[in-house]
Formats: structure tokens, C-alpha cells, sequence
């Protein structure tokens, strides 16, 4: 297993709608394991394989709820059922950050219910229904496979304090990328 460098917004495999998994092998599951381990480097509770550099509509989770049920697997070919989205200020919706937007954090309102349905490293189907953070995970890792960040859905005025914050970083250009480090976790 390896970790991988983290894509940086501007990239335009994040930016683009994934394809299809069609080899469930070998390569599948090395890039599985990788993502992974690249999560928990991170770290992360989610990770999809556009923020690698893989235009795949596959992503990982790991994540444990307040009643200490652990969520942690792989989602290959997800498709994603929601409740309708919380029309929310701003002051009232959670903050969200983003590995492809380091250290950024935002207010996002998302829907609070979701249906999962993907298939897994073995190409068995599973469905999971999801609330609260957990389904906002999934609806965060399944808008990377459809090409869009969550600074993408950011109401004023923190749209323009995420535009403002990817531009003093030098980010939203092609090639940029950073790589998860226990140096780094440590500074």
C-alpha cells in the first residue's frame, strides 16, 4: 500500500464527471487499498479516487457515529437517493472542509437522509441508508465523482471566501497536489 498526493482544486480530473469502474482486479484493489491508506494519512473520513488523480467513480469512508457504530468501506459505481436539501442561513449549516481544499472549512447545508447503493471490492451490490454526518460524507464523496467540489455549492458570502482563499493559496490551476505526511500531521 501507498499513500498517494491529494489533487488540489483546479486539476481538471476534479472538475470532470468519473467514469464507470469496469475491471473489478488486481489494479482495482492496490488503488482501493491505497485510497485508504492516503484517507487515514490525511486525514480524512472520506476520499474519492478523482482527489488521487483516477477518474473513477469509486471513493472510501471511515467514519464513527456518536453511538459508536464504525462506517468504513469502498463504494464503486455509487449511485446516491437524498431527501430534499435544507433551505438553511449559512450560520445555521455544519462546516465542511475538503482534502482537494486543505485546511478550508465552510457552511454547507445538505440533505440530512440518503440512500447509498454501490458495489464493493468483490462486485457484490450493498445499500446503506444514511443520516447526518454519514450521509454527509456520501453526498460530499458522490458530488467529487460528478466533478464538483463543495466550494461549488457554497452560498454567498462564503463562495467568495472560498474563491478568495483558493486564490491567495495560488490553488485552481492544473498539477497542484500535496502529500499527506506524518511530518506534516505533526507540525
Amino acid at each position: 500500500m501507498a499513500v498517494l498526493p491529494i489533487i488540489i482544486t483546479g486539476d481538471p480530473v476534479l472538475h470532470t464527471p468519473a467514469s464507470p469502474v469496469t475491471a473489478f482486479d488486481s489494479e482495482l484493489t492496490t488503488l482501493v487499498n491505497d485510497m485508504i491508506e492516503t484517507m487515514e494519512e490525511a486525514p480524512g473520513v472520506g476520499l474519492a479516487a478523482p482527489q488521487v488523480g483516477v477518474g473513477l467513480r469509486i471513493f472510501v469512508y471511515d467514519w464513527t457515529d456518536d453511538d459508536d457504530t464504525h462506517w468504513h468501506g469502498v463504494a464503486i459505481n455509487p449511485e446516491l437517493w437524498q431527501s430534499s436539501t435544507p433551505v438553511l442561513d449559512s450560520d445555521d449549516a455544519d462546516e465542511e472542509g475538503c482534502l482537494s481544499i486543505p485546511g478550508e472549512r465552510y457552511p454547507l447545508a445538505r440533505a440530512d437522509r440518503v440512500i447509498l447503493r454501490a458495489f464493493d471490492l468483490q462486485q457484490q451490490p450493498f445499500e446503506i441508508e444514511a443520516s447526518g454526518w454519514l450521509a454527509r460524507i456520501f453526498q460530499h464523496e458522490y458530488d467529487h465523482l460528478d466533478g464538483v467540489l463543495y466550494a461549488d455549492r457554497l452560498q454567498a458570502p462564503d463562495a467568495k471566501a472560498a474563491a478568495k482563499a483558493i486564490r491567495k493559496q495560488g490553488w485552481g490551476q492544473p498539477g497542484l497536489s500535496w502529500l499527506p505526511t506524518e511530518e506534516q500531521l505533526d507540525a
